[in-house]
């Protein structure tokens, strides 16, 4: 049976729409698809309700970002914010659900996690039979992408799975597919085509700046920095639909007018991404995922705090950025780059080794031909486990006194080596008969002879190995008990 196909994302910031549209185009390719719809779930939600998500967050990253950081790491703990975020979607969202309802698909894909949550919420209460899953697009993962009810979550990253099953989720359940982005990444490039549309000469770099991502005034303070490089390079600048900052830099790069092309919106970037040497910009998730699916090092400039920074930390870990700190040394570091064509070569095999232009391909293969698996609903007890993980409040592998349930753990007071398990019984009997300094005392010292006289006394034979095994490379040890 043919199915259908439903795409959620919102409007809080361009890269989970830009996710989506990619899905779009490759389930469309499908012939098991019968219908693909791709909507923005703040579409159906009303006017306060999408300025919550898209204009509010606007507005923080531009004016207070160092508050949407603080409030990024505060809230990053499993489920701590869901009962009054939930409830405030589910309040606003009546447009959505009756949409959902009346599409009725057998697969939703959700890029963002607000849609996800409506979702949850309706198959928990079989108001919707789907399979729903759970697309993110960032490298990290923060906890407001965890849902109740899902069946698939898709990552960026074998750390993010990792992470994920340290809280508690089957790995069955986590596919680490890549973020997805435009199948024209996967697509080949004639770089001399390219070059041509352009005027770009062949022998020299080609760098490409995002200035849309930037505020008009910091933007200034980056064209200046091109302006004073010392290798011979020839920049495109993209400004997108920003048509007062375009206007700025053609101003400011007439005086090198050879050097630089000022565009607007393009839907060329892949194909620019492919042939240029270096990418500046923000790391946002989409834009960082489409420079290693064309194998574009990056130079990061003013990561926003969260997760920009938290993405920062993943690519520069890889090998294939390079961060900037201030905007006085971009010039500076670019020049250093291009001065190490070992190191720029290493970090193009870098990207070429993090990037996934197939995510959305793998997305779809996944959900189309793989098996159903049911899905997972993760209780109030789970969700209290799994929110004591994230603080370090508890492990995933069992510890030692839980594995040995009440039993008395003892330890090589000198080497911190657990030497084994005794009981209650076993250690009153070495209380009752072994010298103590003081009532504080909690470890003993013992040799063979000690041994010995615990065994004349009627030290039962489980201790007596205990024992044996601690003084057994030296023949003599201090051992200390935890209970």
């Amino acid at each position: 049976m043919r199915k259908r196909v439903l795409i959620l994302s919102t409007s809080a910031g361009s890269g989970h729409k830009a996710a989506a549209n990619a899905l779009e185009k490759v389930f469309c390719r499908y012939a098991e698809v019968e219908q693909v719809v791709n909507k923005d779930a703040l579409e159906l939600t009303n006017e306060a309700h999408r300025s919550l998500y898209s204009k509010v967050f606007l507005e923080l990253v531009q004016k207070y970002p160092r508050f949407l950081g603080w409030w990024y790491d505060e809230s990053d703990e499993p489920w701590k914010t869901d009962d009054m975020r939930l409830m405030l979607d589910r309040l606003n969202a009546e447009p959505l659900v009756k949409f959902i309802k009346q599409f009725d698909p057998d697969i939703t894909v959700c890029t963002h996690f607000m849609p996800a949550g409506i979702i949850s919420h309706l198959l928990s209460k079989r108001e919707l039979h789907t399979i729903l899953s759970i697309v993110t697009t960032d490298y990290d993962f923060h906890s407001m992408w965890l849902s109740q009810l899902f069946h698939r979550y898709f990552v960026a990253l074998d750390e993010t799975k990792a992470h994920l099953i340290a809280l508690g989720l089957p790995e069955s359940h986590i596919t680490v597919s890549g973020i997805p982005v435009d199948p024209a990444f996967s697509a080949p490039v004639q770089r001399a085509d390219v070059l041509a549309k352009y005027d770009l000469r062949p022998d020299k770099p080609v760098l490409l700046l995002s200035a849309g991502t930037f505020g008009n005034s910091s933007m200034k303070t980056v064209v200046e920095q091109f302006l004073q490089l010392r290798h011979d390079v020839q920049t495109v600048i993209i400004c997108g639909r920003n048509r007062e900052l375009r206007r700025d830099i053609e101003v400011l790069v007439a005086v090198q007018p050879t050097n630089f092309r000022v565009l607007g919106y393009t839907q060329d970037i892949a194909s620019l991404m492919k042939i240029a040497t270096l990418f500046i910009g923000k790391p946002g998730g989409l834009t960082s995922s489409e420079c290693m699916a064309a194998g574009l090092p990056m130079v990061i400039c003013m990561p926003i705090p969260g997760q920009e920074e938290r993405n920062s930390d993943h690519l520069l870990e890889k090998g294939v950025a390079i961060k900037c700190n201030d905007l006085t040394v971009v010039a500076y570091k670019i020049d250093k780059l291009l001065d190490d064509p070992y190191r720029l070569q290493q970090m193009r095999a870098n990207t070429q080794r993090l990037g996934r232009p197939d995510a959305a391909q793998v997305i779809a293969e996944t959900l189309l031909k793989a098996p159903d698996i049911s899905p997972l609903y993760i209780d109030k007890e789970t969700r209290q486990r799994m929110a004591e993980a994230a603080r370090g409040a508890i492990g995933i592998a069992p510890s030692a006194r839980e594995q040995n349930g009440e039993q008395v753990l003892l330890y090589d007071a000198q080497t911190g080596v657990l030497v084994g398990a005794i009981t209650e019984l076993q250690l009153q009997f070495l209380l009752d008969h072994l010298e103590e300094e003081d009532e504080l005392d909690d470890d003993y010292y013992i040799n063979q002879a000690t041994v010995e006289m615990l065994e004349d006394l009627g030290a039962s034979a489980e201790l007596l190995t205990v024992l044996q095994k601690a003084i057994a490379g030296v023949g003599e040890a201090d051992i200390r008990w935890v209970h």
